[in-house]
């Protein structure tokens, strides 16, 4: 290519590329081809779709403590939250020290990921991460409002321990009293250890049948 062809082609490049600047038709292209013509803009790559849509927001490593209220007082300060959810045990309501959290502005959920990813709080790194929206579960919030209040053991304890049993249940329960007993016995026998101890009674009375009295028809 001789001189002249390279100040042409030059000139060329710098017209569109001027062109281009003043319509303000392509302001953000990433590069401009070297044969002239309108810029072009690169695709995207996964990461930055995922930076540029994302609201929902993984954290974990969740401190003890850290929970729905103390979360909420404390992302907040970044923008509005929509949702929040700290996975729970079913049973007992503990706390599995993973969550998430959903913010409306995807420009707040990327600022978040960036500044609070390897946090130090109470002793653990939280870790936080971009939740693609392909792949949030649709069933994520579901009772996300709902606070679950763990069972309480004592009153289940109280009402199986009175609940009225059986004589072939009592009968169980007393031949169990009685093996726990003798093995008690034998170990502390065996340790010589000069001990007597109470008997215990392992005999079940009878339970009285109920008399059912009819009335003789006088004829």
């Amino acid at each position: 290519m001789g001189v002249k062809a390279k100040k042409a082609l030059r000139k060329k490049i710098k017209k569109s590329s001027s062109d281009l600047v003043v319509s303000g038709r392509d302001e953000v292209s990433d590069f401009l081809p070297l044969e002239g013509g309108p810029g072009r803009k690169l695709p995207k790559s996964r990461e930055e779709l995922v930076k540029d849509t994302a609201t929902v927001l993984y954290i974990g490593r969740i401190p003890h403590g850290f929970y729905e209220d103390q979360m909420e007082g404390f992302f907040k300060q970044f923008g509005k939250i929509k949702n929040l959810r700290i996975a729970r045990n079913r049973k007992t309501g503990k706390s599995k020290h993973y969550g998430f959290i959903e913010f409306e502005s995807p420009e707040v959920a990327k600022i978040v990921a960036d500044c609070m990813h390897n946090y130090l709080m109470f002793e653990h790194m939280l870790q936080v991460h971009l939740v693609p929206p392909e792949r949030v579960h649709p069933k994520l919030w579901n009772g996300v409002n709902h606070r679950h209040q763990p069972l309480d053991s004592i009153k289940i304890e109280r009402k199986r321990h009175d609940k009225e049993r059986t004589v072939e249940e009592h009968r169980k329960l007393v031949e169990g009293i009685l093996k726990r007993d003798k093995k008690r016995r034998e170990r502390i026998e065996a340790a010589g250890i000069d001990y007597e101890c109470p008997e215990i009674v392992g005999s079940i009375q009878p339970i009285p049948k109920k008399i059912r009295f009819e009335e003789e028809e006088e004829d």
